[in-house]
C-alpha cells in the first residue's frame, strides 16, 4: 500500500468494497445490521486515532473484515464498529453510552461492546505491569489468559478482543509504523495461546508472524529470505497439491476432506529452535491433512499419497495402530513433489480428528506440554470450557452440530479473576468478597481488611467481586477481623482458606487470653504460699507439663488444680522423702493381696502386706475412679487417680516408686472430693446449691468462693461412698439455671 492509498483509505475506510467484504455471507437483516452500525458510528469515528497513532475507522472497518473472513455473525461485526466509539454519555459529538446503544442495537449488541471495551481497558492497564509469578506458582500471563476468557460470557467477546490485536498488527505492518515491543511480546504471551487454546488458527498465525516481525526483525528477515517463494506461492504450491489429491481420492472412491496450509514463519522459526535444526533440514514447511472415514480408509489414502509423491525414509509415523501415550491416533508422512519439495500430511479419521482437537490430546496441550506429547488431562473446568468453546470454532468455521451449551458438570463461572492495582491477576472462588481478596494477598492484610475500592468506587466488605474488576484493599495500621465475617448469613468470606485464617486468629488470641487467666491464678497462689522467686518453666516441669504456658492453659481450663502445687511445696513432701529407703525395700517384698489394716480407704496393694495407704488430696480419688499409688516416704503408699498430673510427675522423675493399687471392701467408707461449680451471680443461689446435696444426703465439708464480675467459682468438698452419688450429684447441679458442675 503507497502512501496516497493509504491517506484515501483513512479518509473513507467504509467504501463500498469494504460494505461487500464486511456483510458477505450475512443474511438481509444482518446487512442491515451492520449498516446501521456504520451510519451510527462513522461520524463519531471520523479524525480520531488510537494512542499509537491508528485511525479508529480504518482500525474498525479491518476489525470488521477479519471478522467477516472468519464467519462471524452479523452482531460481533456491528458491535466491532461501535466500540470503538469513545465510552460515555453524549450526543452529536461521537460519544455513545450502552443504554442507547441497547435500545437501538438490541441488548446482544450492546453486551458485545461493553465486554470488549472492558477487555481494551484491561488489556491496557495489565500491559503497564512487568510480568511476574502469581499465587502459588501460577504464571501471570496464564492467569490474564483465564481472566480473558473468564471475563467472555459470551465467546465473542474474546474474538472481538483478538480481531482488534490482529488488526493493530496489521496496521502497523503496512504502514511500517513501529509497534511497541511490550506490545508484541503480549500478543505472543497472551493473545496467541488464547487463539491457539480456542482453535482460531485463522487469527494465531498471523499474529504470531506479525509480533514476530516486531520482535526479532532480523531473524523473521533472515527467515523470509530463505523461503523458497513468497507466501502467496507457497500457498498455491499447497493448495494444487490439495486439489491433485483430492481428485487422486476421488477417483479411488475414497470419500475425504482434503485441507492444507503452508507453514508461517514464526512456526519455522519455532521449530528450528526448538529441534536444532537448520532451515534446509525442515520437511514440514507445506502441509496437508486428509480426513477420511475409517480406519481402513486412512492407510488406504496413504498409499495412495505414496504413489504419487515419493515418501522422505525415516519420516513415516502411525500413531494408529501404536497410539500415543495420551491417545492420539493418526498416520504422518513426508513426502517429495517433482520438483523435490517436502510436504507433511497427516491422516485420519473425523473421530480422531475430533478427539485430537477437543480431547486431553487437543492441539495446544501436547503443543504447549513439551517433549511428553501432552500427557497433561483437561480436567480442570477451565479446560472443559477451553474444549468446549474449541468445538464452536471448528477447523473450517462451522459450529460442531449438536453443541449448544457447556459439557454436564462443567463449572464454568467456578472461579473469578480480579486484578490488585499494580495488575496483577489474583484467582478466587466465584461469590468472593474483598475480605477473601486481602486474606489472599497476605494473612496480616486481611486481618487489618477496613474498606475496598472496586473500580476506584467505595463499596461495602461484603460485596461479591466479579471477573475483571479492580480491587483495592483499605487496611488500618494494626488491629485483627471481626467475628461477623465468620457468620456465613452475612456473606463476608466464600472461600474456606479465608475463613480458616480468621478462626486461627480468634483461637490464637483465646489461647493468649486463657494463657493471662492462668498465670495470673498461678501467680496469685505462689504469692500465697510466698514462693514468688520460683522459676515458671521449672516448676511447670515439676508439675509435668513442657512448659509454663502449657501449666497456665491447663489451669484456666481447670484441668489442673492449684492444690497440687501447694502439695508440692509442702513440708509433707520433704518428710515424705525422709522415709524413701525404708518404704522403698518394703515395696519388692514378696507378700499376698490383702487390704491393709489400719486403713478406711479399702484400697488393696497388690504383693505388699501391712503397708499403710491414703488417699492423695492433690486429686481426692473415690470409687470406682482407676487408681494407681506412689511410695511416698514415711506415709507409705499414697492413692492418685490415674489421670493424676501431680501422679504423672512423680514417676516421672521416680518411676520404681509406682505400684499397683485397686479398689477392695469399702464399706461404709466415705471418701472426700471436689465439685467445681460456675454460676451468674442470683438472689438464693447458694440456698438453691445447699439443697441440691442436702436432698442426696451428701455431707458437705468446705466451700471455697470467688466472684468476678457477674461470675461465680465455688468449690464444695463433699463426702461420698461410690461414683454413683458423684454423677447424680452433678446431675442435679447441672439441672439449676445457669449452673455449670463438673468434679475437679
Amino acid at each position: 500500500m503507497n502512501k496516497q492509498s493509504q491517506l484515501a483509505s483513512e479518509a473513507n475506510p467504509f467504501d463500498d468494497a469494504w460494505r461487500q467484504q464486511a456483510v458477505h455471507s450475512l443474511d438481509e437483516e444482518g446487512r442491515k445490521l451492520v449498516e446501521e452500525a456504520v451510519q451510527w458510528a462513522q461520524e463519531g469515528l471520523t479524525g480520531r486515532h488510537a494512542g499509537t497513532g491508528e485511525p479508529l475507522t480504518s482500525h474498525a472497518a479491518g476489525v470488521v473484515k477479519i471478522l467477516a473472513e472468519i464467519g462471524a455473525d452479523a452482531q460481533a461485526r456491528a458491535a466491532a464498529i461501535l466500540t470503538m466509539l469513545p465510552s460515555g454519555n453524549g450526543n452529536g459529538n461521537g460519544t455513545a453510552d450502552l443504554e442507547r446503544l441497547r435500545k437501538a442495537f438490541g441488548p446482544a449488541v450492546a453486551t458485545l461492546v461493553q465486554g470488549t471495551r472492558v477487555l481494551l481497558r484491561l488489556g491496557w492497564f495489565a500491559g503497564t505491569a512487568p510480568a511476574e509469578r502469581g499465587p502459588q506458582g501460577q504464571d501471570q500471563k496464564e492467569m490474564r489468559r483465564k481472566m480473558l476468557l473468564a471475563m467472555a460470557a459470551d465467546l465473542r467477546i474474546v474474538v472481538l478482543r483478538l480481531a482488534s490485536r490482529l488488526q493493530s498488527l496489521r496496521w502497523h505492518a503496512a504502514t511500517k509504523t513501529p509497534y511497541p515491543v511490550e506490545a508484541a511480546r503480549e500478543t505472543m504471551e497472551l493473545y496467541t495461546p488464547l487463539a491457539n487454546r480456542l482453535g482460531i488458527w485463522q487469527l494465531k498465525w498471523e499474529m504470531e508472524d506479525l509480533a514476530f516481525r516486531f520482535t526479532e526483525p532480523e531473524t523473521y528477515r533472515d527467515i523470509a529470505r530463505q523461503l523458497e517463494s513468497k507466501r502467496v506461492e507457497r500457498e498455491a504450491l499447497v493448495e494444487a497439491a490439495v486439489q491433485r489429491l483430492q481428485s487422486v481420492l476421488a477417483d479411488a472412491r475414497i470419500p475425504a476432506k482434503v485441507y492444507g496450509r503452508p507453514k508461517h514463519i514464526y512456526s519455522i522459526w519455532n521449530k528450528m529452535r526448538i529441534k536444532r535444526l537448520q532451515f534446509h533440514e525442515l520437511f514440514d514447511l507445506r502441509a496437508l491433512r486428509v480426513i477420511v472415514e475409517d480406519e481402513r480408509s486412512c492407510y488406504a489414502a496413504l498409499a495412495l499419497v505414496h504413489s504419487i509423491w515419493t515418501p522422505v525414509a525415516d519420516e513415516f509415523d502411525d500413531y494408529i495402530s501404536r497410539p500415543k501415550p495420551n491417545g492420539y491416533r493418526s498416520l504422518h508422512t513426508v513426502v517429495l513433489d517433482e520438483e523435490g519439495r517436502a510436504f507433511e500430511i497427516q491422516i485420519r479419521t473425523e473421530e480422531m480428528h475430533h478427539f485430537a482437537e477437543y480431547g486431553m490430546a487437543a492441539h495446544w496441550l501436547y503443543k504447549e506440554s513439551g517433549a511428553r506429547g501432552g500427557q497433561t488431562a483437561a480436567t480442570s473446568g477451565y479446560e472443559q470450557k477451553l474444549a468446549w468453546m474449541r468445538q464452536l470454532l471448528s477447523w473450517d468455521g462451522e459450529p460442531v452440530a449438536g453443541v449448544e451449551e457447556p459439557p454436564k458438570g462443567v463449572d464454568v463461572d467456578e472461579r473469578i479473576y480480579v486484578m490488585t492495582p499494580q495488575a496483577r491477576v489474583i484467582e478466587l472462588p466465584a461469590g468472593a468478597t474483598p475480605v477473601d481478596f486481602a486474606y489472599h494477598l497476605h494473612t496480616d492484610l486481611g486481618h487489618r481488611c477496613r474498606g475496598a475500592r472496586i473500580d476506584g468506587q467505595m463499596v461495602p466488605l461484603s460485596t461479591r467481586l466479579h471477573t475483571g474488576q479492580i480491587v483495592e484493599i483499605i487496611a488500618a495500621k494494626s488491629g485483627g477481623p471481626s467475628r461477623d465475617w465468620l457468620n456465613p448469613q452475612l456473606g463476608f468470606l466464600a472461600s474456606p482458606r479465608a475463613r480458616a485464617k480468621v478462626r486461627a486468629w480468634f483461637n490464637a488470641v483465646e489461647l493468649q487470653q486463657r494463657i493471662g487467666q492462668g498465670q495470673a491464678m498461678v501467680e496469685k497462689e505462689l504469692q500465697r504460699l510466698g514462693k514468688t522467686a520460683v522459676s515458671m518453666e521449672q516448676l511447670a516441669q515439676q508439675l509435668g507439663f513442657a512448659r509454663a504456658d502449657d501449666l497456665y492453659v491447663a489451669v484456666a481450663k481447670e484441668e489442673f488444680s492449684l492444690r497440687q502445687i501447694d502439695y508440692l511445696f509442702s513440708g509433707q513432701k520433704e518428710r515424705d522423702e525422709q522415709q524413701e529407703q525404708d518404704d522403698a525395700a518394703r515395696i519388692y517384698t514378696v507378700g499376698t493381696r490383702s487390704a491393709t489394716p489400719g486403713s478406711k480407704s479399702g484400697v488393696l496393694v497388690v504383693g505388699v502386706d501391712s503397708l499403710l495407704t491414703q488417699l492423695a488430696r492433690c486429686c481426692r480419688p473415690a470409687p470406682p475412679d482407676e487408681i494407681c499409688g506412689y511410695v511416698t516416704k514415711g506415709r507409705g503408699v499414697s492413692i492418685h487417680r490415674h489421670d493424676c498430673a501431680a501422679y504423672k510427675a512423680l514417676v516421672l522423675r521416680q518411676p520404681e516408686r509406682a505400684i499397683e493399687v485397686e479398689w477392695g471392701d469399702t464399706g461404709d467408707a466415705v471418701y472426700p472430693v471436689d465439685i467445681s461449680i460456675h454460676a451468674q451471680e442470683r438472689p438464693n443461689l447458694l440456698r438453691d446449691l445447699s439443697e441440691v446435696f442436702a436432698k442426696l444426703r451428701l455431707n458437705i465439708v468446705s466451700v471455697n468462693t470467688q466472684s468476678r464480675r457477674s461470675l461465680t467459682r465455688m468449690v464444695f468438698t463433699i463426702e461420698v461412698r461410690s461414683g454413683e452419688q458423684i454423677s447424680r450429684v452433678l446431675a442435679a447441679l447441672n439441672e439449676l439455671t445457669g449452673v455449670q458442675a463438673t468434679r475437679l
